[in-house]
């Protein structure tokens, strides 16, 4: 079963090809055009360049992949990113030859691995040089005082200030150009959607009566790196009385049958886009029991309102207030954002709950080129299980919205 998406004034999904996946002559300029974001944003706040470790970072400007969970540990690449200038890619010895072909990078150097891992006693000598290549670049590209860093050591950070340097923290500039999608980027998110949704379909076929949690999680692990994902980033599938509270761990528990078993795909998956997702499956063949028609029917109506509240033009407070009232019983394990951002990973904007604006939350405006997931969980505070649908949507340039996500609801559940 699936929403009736015109009486919501939202664009159902796509699956025509040349929509869904990127051609070889718009991938280029997608990267390019990605490149040209951080740049606008570096410049934006009187940046001379940032140095990136994320791996997710690194790959949005250049366009670069290698060692992707590695990398995300371990400081042994980067990328030099400057607002003007040639952009350097520093990539872990002997993978030089992997970023070659890129249209983003101009140079390629071996990085230096500025850990103890790597270099025991060396690693402040090592350091040292690090800050002195990066100092070097940065002159290079009109000077300035104000370099951007992430993810990488507290010392690295330490000498650039030695050096004169005010150090910033990159993840802003970053987080801002992400959030709004260049053109056609949509085309790659959608390519990693539906490759993750015939995922969840091997997944969905494997939850049988006796079978293991690992082994139906398993499934779509399998799928997703068949069709060039990178990686699953959470293990968020459980069954029974594991689905309530949320965030309970995928394990080697059985599944029973009539239980209900819930699943965020959280996958890292082609060309580095999230696929981001949740449904709640009945295991078995039997029908659903009425209080789990009733868990799913919050669940569901959660979600189709805050669906068809998304509108662009709408501030973050305004979206919260008028969000779906969840019921007493159900708040206290409430899922914690009503939406967030996403690209290559969960990203900005995010929005949390009226009762948490104030507190936890911050403003903003909903606006085309953003894409976003509406989240819900419904678990009673007193125990039993638990339900968990989310969707994933795009704010669309000529200001409609389009639901990405495109995954059947359960009719036995849903009533």
């Amino acid at each position: 079963m699936r929403m009736d998406l015109a009486a919501m004034d939202i664009l159902p999904p796509t699956h025509d090809p040349a929509e869904c996946e990127p051609s070889a002559d718009e991938i280029p300029r997608i990267l390019l055009d990605r490149l040209g974001r951080v740049r606008a944003e570096l410049a934006k706040r009187d940046i001379t360049a940032a140095v990136l470790f994320d791996p997710a970072h690194v790959r949005y400007a250049t366009g670069s992949r290698n060692m992707q969970v590695y990398s995300s540990r371990n400081p042994a690449r980067y990328a030099f990113v400057p607002a003007e200038g040639p952009v350097v890619l520093f990539e872990f010895s002997g993978c030089e030859h992997l970023a070659s072909h890129l249209p983003t990078v101009d140079e390629i150097r071996p990085a230096k691995a500025i850990s103890y891992y790597f270099n025991e006693k060396n690693t402040e000598a090592v350091t040292r040089a690090w800050a002195d290549e990066i100092v070097e670049l940065a002159r290079q590209c009109g000077g300035g005082e104000r370099l951007a860093i992430e993810s990488a050591t507290p010392e690295a950070a330490f000498e650039l200030q030695r050096r004169g340097y005010r150090v910033l923290d990159a993840q802003e500039p970053l987080e801002m150009a992400r959030a709004y999608k260049v053109p056609n980027e949509i085309k790659m998110v959608r390519s990693s959607l539906r490759a993750v949704e015939d995922g969840v379909r091997k997944l969905e076929a494997a939850i049988v009566p006796g079978v293991s949690e690992n082994a139906v999680w398993a499934k779509l692990h399998e799928h997703i790196i068949a069709t060039d994902a990178d990686f699953v980033e959470t293990r968020l599938m459980n069954s029974g009385p594991r689905t309530n509270p949320w965030f309970q761990e995928c394990s080697d528990r059985l599944i029973r049958d009539g239980e209900l078993v819930a699943l965020d795909t959280d996958v890292v998956g082609r060309y580095g886009y999230y696929a981001d997702f949740s449904r709640t499956f009945l295991c078995g063949d039997g029908e659903a029991s009425p209080a789990q028609r009733d868990l799913y029917k919050l669940a569901y109506e959660q979600i189709r309102t805050n669906m068809e509240n998304l509108k662009p033009g709408v501030s973050f407070k305004e979206y919260a207030e008028r969000a779906w009232r969840i019921p007493p019983a159900y708040r206290a394990r409430r899922y914690f954002a009503l939406a967030h951002g996403v690209g290559m990973n969960g990203e900005y904007p995010y929005i949390v709950h009226r009762e948490d604006i104030d507190d936890k939350g911050y403003d903003g405006i909903i606006a085309p080129g953003m894409t976003l997931c509406v989240e819900s969980f419904i678990g009673h505070e007193n125990g039993g299980e638990g339900v968990k649908l989310e969707e994933q949507l795009y704010v669309r340039d000529d200001g409609r919205v389009e639901l990405l996500s495109d995954y059947p609801f359960d009719p036995r559940l849903i009533g």
